[in-house]
């Protein structure tokens, strides 16, 4: 199916290429969706390379401030991170973070996703502390804006349990992965994959 996709994608790019000329920002968003697939089908070369292209059209058409140049950022930081390029990772989340700020504000859920992304550099890094704090945030954030059992929570429950487990913290680890588990319970079903993660992330805790 992904090979698919990249193919109906870029017969849609060869097109708006062609119709709208190279600089056109919906040819910047298709060459997004393709750099979307190639990072799915782990082509992570080329995934950088198309979001590069995208973020550059974006740049020139919408201005360096705008949601779609920090959603491009985003988009190459997640890749960065994917090839272990995690100071480039950190460089890139940043970035959209801040135009998030800005332009969205201090508590929207894409400014929680940039916290989020940026706690998990952080922790792939060995920074634990700000690995944690950024998680915290994102959390915070979740929480207001989409409420106590959203699955967005569960994830971020999830992820400062993985870094209090990095730090010895095991109790702290073991009731946030507990929190975690019982939204992906109810929201998920207790046969979900998410659901066996959290099982798995207690008994590790257990375990050490």
């Amino acid at each position: 199916e992904l090979d698919q996709a990249k193919d109906y994608y870029q017969r849609a790019l060869e097109i708006r290429q062609k119709q709208l000329g190279p600089n056109h920002f919906d040819v910047a968003a298709s060459y997004n969706n393709i750099g979307m697939v190639c990072g799915d089908k782990g082509e992570l070369d080329q995934a950088k390379d198309y979001h590069q292209r995208a973020l550059e059209i974006r740049q020139k058409q919408l201005g360096p401030n705008h949601v779609h140049v920090a959603a491009s950022y985003n988009n190459i930081g997640v890749v960065c991170r994917d090839k272990g390029e995690l100071d480039q990772a950190k460089d890139y989340h940043q970035r959209a973070l801040e135009i998030r700020q800005k332009q969205l504000g201090p508590n929207h859920v894409k400014v929680a996703a940039s916290y989020n992304n940026i706690g998990m550099v952080c922790r792939d890094k060995g920074e634990l502390d700000q690995a944690k704090d950024y998680h915290q945030r994102a959390l915070e954030i979740r929480q207001k804006q989409l409420g106590p059992n959203h699955v967005k929570v569960a994830a971020s429950y999830n992820n400062i349990g993985m870094v209090c487990r990095d730090k010895g913290e095991l109790d702290q680890a073991k009731d946030y992965d507990q929190r975690a588990l019982e939204i992906r319970q109810k929201q998920l079903g207790p046969n979900h994959v998410d659901v066996a993660t959290s099982y798995k992330n207690i008994g590790r805790c257990v375990v050490i």
